[in-house]
C-alpha cells in the first residue's frame, strides 16, 4: 500500500528555489568582477604556471570588461541573497525546523556512515531520516557560509565604510581571499549536492518539489519526520483494538 510521507513545508521549498536563480546570478556577476583583478595563481618571478581561470574561460563565457555590469547585479543580488537567507534563518527558529538542521553529537558518526555508503564502502544503507548527519553537517555549514560571504563582501566593497569589518577578517586581501574561497564552496556544494539528489532518486527531488514523498511498500521504511500524520492511500478506517475483559 503506498504512502504519502510529508517531508518539507512549503517556506522551505520557497527559500531553497528562490536561493538557487540567486546565488547563480550572484556567482556570475562575481567571475564578471573578477576578471578586472584575478591575483590567484602560481607564478615563478613574472611566469605564470598556473591561473585559476585562464584566459580561455573568460572568453567563453564572455566576461571581459564588465566590471561595472557586474558590480551592478552583484549588489543588487547581494540583497535578495541576505533577505532570503535572514527569512530562513528566522523561519527555522520560530518553526522549529532548526532541530533537523543543526548537527548534534551523533552527526558526524552518522555523517561517515553516510559517506562510506555513498562510496560503496558500506554494505548497510543508513535509516531514512529527514535529515542525516552529512546532511546537517552540510547546510549548517552553508548558512555560516552565507553569513561569511555577507561579511566578507561588505569588507571588500566598503572597505572604509566598514573598516573595522575589513580589520577583523585579517585586512582586504585577506577578506577578498576569503570571499572567494566561500564562493568555491558553493560550487562544491552544487555538484555534490546534486549528485547526491541523483542518487537518492526522482522521490527525494520530487519532496523538494511538492513536499510529500511518496513511497511504494517496496521502499525501505521512512518514518514521518513531521508532526504531520502519515496518510495512507487507499484512505481506511481505523478499527478500535478490542480490550480484554477483566476478570
Amino acid at each position: 500500500m503506498k504512502r504519502i510521507v510529508h517531508k518539507h513545508p512549503l517556506a522551505i521549498r520557497w527559500f531553497h528555489w528562490i536561493n538557487f536563480p540567486v546565488l547563480f546570478v550572484m556567482i556570475w556577476s562575481g567571475l564578471l568582477i573578477y576578471w578586472a583583478y584575478d591575483p590567484y595563481k602560481i607564478t615563478i618571478g613574472s611566469y605564470t604556471l598556473v591561473s585559476f581561470f585562464p584566459d580561455g574561460f573568460y572568453t567563453f563565457l564572455g566576461a571581459q570588461r564588465r566590471l561595472a555590469e557586474g558590480m551592478a547585479w552583484h549588489w543588487v543580488f547581494m540583497w535578495l541573497f541576505m533577505l532570503n537567507g535572514l527569512a530562513y534563518v528566522i523561519y527555522t527558529f520560530v518553526s522549529g525546523e532548526w532541530r533537523h538542521l543543526v548537527p548534534n553529537r551523533h552527526s558526524f558518526r552518522e555523517a561517515i556512515q553516510v559517506t562510506l555508503y555513498d562510496f560503496g564502502l558500506r554494505k548497510t544503507q543508513p535509516p531514512f531520516i529527514k535529515y542525516n548527519g552529512a546532511q546537517k553537517i552540510a547546510y549548517f555549514s552553508i548558512m555560516l557560509m552565507g553569513v561569511g560571504s555577507v561579511l566578507t563582501g561588505f569588507a571588500i566593497y566598503k572597505p572604509t565604510q566598514f573598516s573595522w569589518l575589513t580589520s577583523l577578517l585579517g585586512g582586504y586581501k585577506a577578506a577578498r581571499l576569503e570571499h572567494f574561497v566561500l564562493t568555491v564552496g558553493y560550487v562544491l556544494f552544487f555538484f555534490i549536492h546534486v549528485w547526491q539528489v541523483i542518487r537518492a532518486g526522482w522521490h527525494n527531488f520530487q519532496s523538494m518539489v511538492t513536499g510529500f514523498e511518496v513511497v511504494k511498500p517496496t521502499d525501505p521504511e521512512r518514518p514521518s519526520v513531521l508532526p504531520d500524520p502519515i496518510s495512507e492511500l487507499p484512505t481506511e478506517p481505523i478499527l478500535p483494538t478490542p480490550t480484554p475483559a477483566l476478570s
